[in-house]
């Protein structure tokens, strides 16, 4: 009987595990936003409706930036829940939520959609096409970590709005774990530097208006789960791992997730709509010195409103070159891509500039929907004296696996070298997918005259050598 008693508590258990729902009331005085309403609930339960966030976009018409209000909601949840989000601005004609390649139809009635998620991720919910005044919708995982707010290696912020005791920095230092609680708006930078062994977790906000919401620079063992803010750059600093974080800047220079001559990074889970390059890896640069090496992008959906939503390699050293190497972007979803430049366009960019050498790059399982304008690919040897110093060395041992385009707004991808001595070599594309279509060298219906890279509108410049397109059928 004991036994029996154990074992109807441990289902219990699981159950309530395996089913839990939290939201977080904003804080008063916080910015809202009154475009959508958004519902969530588990099967049999009522309604809860989190709060719906103002943040800001950088929407580019002709040559201008506008900045555009956006909204932004976000919840926990372990199970499976029905969403419902109500349009405040009149009714929906149409409805998309993105990414699409998680397949997410949702069911319209009037002024309101509804949809059922069955796992964690972060969405964009757009109604009648309008990309600039969304919903962004970030369902989180239920969290696992509970903070001892007693413990003084512990830094709690509970909800509610937080300002730095003086200036606008939150300076952390060594063997601290920063909690944010869901709720909780801080109205400064986390300022991660010259420390070891810091963490930064929770579910709450670093404010818009705070530039580089955390900044970790000449640093080791850094962990930062679940916080959404503008930007999160790294530099200077080794074994650092960034999991579900979520930057949305609209400002100029508004990179959201650089590297500096830093090694053993890691981007799990993350989510980038920024006012320029959504994650970038450059070597000597702003300070840091030193080659970048071991960096992976993971699970993570990005969104450039301005320049690349990857950009690798344009800054380094010159007198002492760098080294940019062994960097993996695996299961990437694309959502768009909008550069007028010629020179700064590329969803998949690596520009070898200062002397540079970039090897071992590999692009696995990269979704790219229909973007505003832009190339697929940009592989050059770059010299441009607004940034660099000189032309990098070289680029080499490249693989694009499992890359699919879907769209009709793909201008000309660029392949080129600089000169006999600074090459773009060893390029592989396997099983490219351009609207359904694998592009190889093989391929059935290519004239025995075109170059394969004429199917996939590539132009393949001059010292540029052994790039093959091939296929697993």
């Amino acid at each position: 009987m004991k036994l029996l008693f154990l074992v109807i508590a441990f289902v219990v258990c699981c159950a309530g595990y395996a089913q839990q729902l939290t939201i977080y009331p904003a804080p008063a005085g916080v910015e809202l936003n009154g475009d959508f309403t958004v519902n969530v609930r588990q099967n049999g339960q009522a309604w809860q409706t989190p709060a719906s966030y103002l943040v800001n976009v950088d929407e580019v018409r002709d040559v201008t930036h506008h900045v555009e209000n956006a909204s932004m909601s976000c919840f926990d949840f372990s199970g499976e829940v029905e969403v419902s989000v109500k349009y405040n601005r009149g009714d929906i004609r149409t409805a998309r939520v993105r990414p699409l390649s998680y397949g997410i139809v949702p069911e319209v009635k009037g002024n309101t959609l509804t949809f059922r998620l069955n796992r964690p991720c972060n969405l964009s919910v757009e109604v009648n096409g309008d990309i600039f005044h969304n919903l962004h919708l970030f369902a989180n995982p239920v969290e696992t970590f509970v903070p001892d707010t007693k413990d003084p290696d512990v830094i709690y912020f509970g909800a509610g709005i937080h300002r730095p005791a003086a200036g606008n920095v939150f300076k952390i230092a060594s063997g601290k774990t920063v909690y944010v609680s869901g709720g909780a708006v801080l109205m400064g930078q986390i300022r991660i530097e010259n420390v070891r062994d810091v963490k930064v977790l929770g579910r709450g906000i670093i404010d818009r208006s705070v530039k580089e919401g955390i900044r970790i620079a000449n640093s080791r063992n850094i962990y930062v789960e679940g916080i959404t803010l503008t930007q999160i750059p790294t530099g200077g600093s080794d074994s650092v791992t960034i999991r579900n974080v979520k930057s949305i800047s609209y400002y100029g220079w508004g990179d959201g997730m650089n590297v500096f001559a830093s090694s053993n990074i890691l981007f799990d889970g993350v989510f980038c709509r920024n006012s320029d390059d959504c994650t970038t890896v450059y070597a000597t640069r702003k300070g840091f010195t030193g080659s970048s090496r071991n960096i992976t992008m993971q699970n993570s959906t990005l969104w450039a409103d301005v320049a690349h939503p990857v950009f690798i390699g344009i800054h380094g050293n010159t007198l002492k070159p760098d080294t940019i190497e062994d960097l993996r972007y695996v299961n990437i979803d694309i959502l768009d891509h909008k550069e007028k430049q010629i020179d700064y366009q590329g969803c998949l960019a690596i520009n070898a500039g200062d002397n540079n050498l970039i090897r071992k790059v590999r692009f696995e399982n990269i979704r790219i929907e229909d973007f505003r304008q832009g190339q697929l690919v940009n592989l050059r040897i770059f010299y441009n004296p607004k940034y660099c110093t000189a032309p990098g060395r070289g680029i080499e041992d490249i693989l694009f696996k499992d890359v699919t385009y879907t769209g009709r707004n793909a201008e000309l991808s660029l392949i080129a070298g600089y000169d006999a001595e600074r090459k773009v070599k060893n390029i592989r594309f396997e099983n490219l997918r351009i609207n359904g279509e694998v592009i190889s060298d093989d391929m059935s219906d290519k004239p025995a005259w075109y170059k394969t890279s004429d199917m996939a509108r590539f132009y393949i410049g001059e010292h540029a050598e052994n790039v093959r397109f091939v296929s697993h059928r």
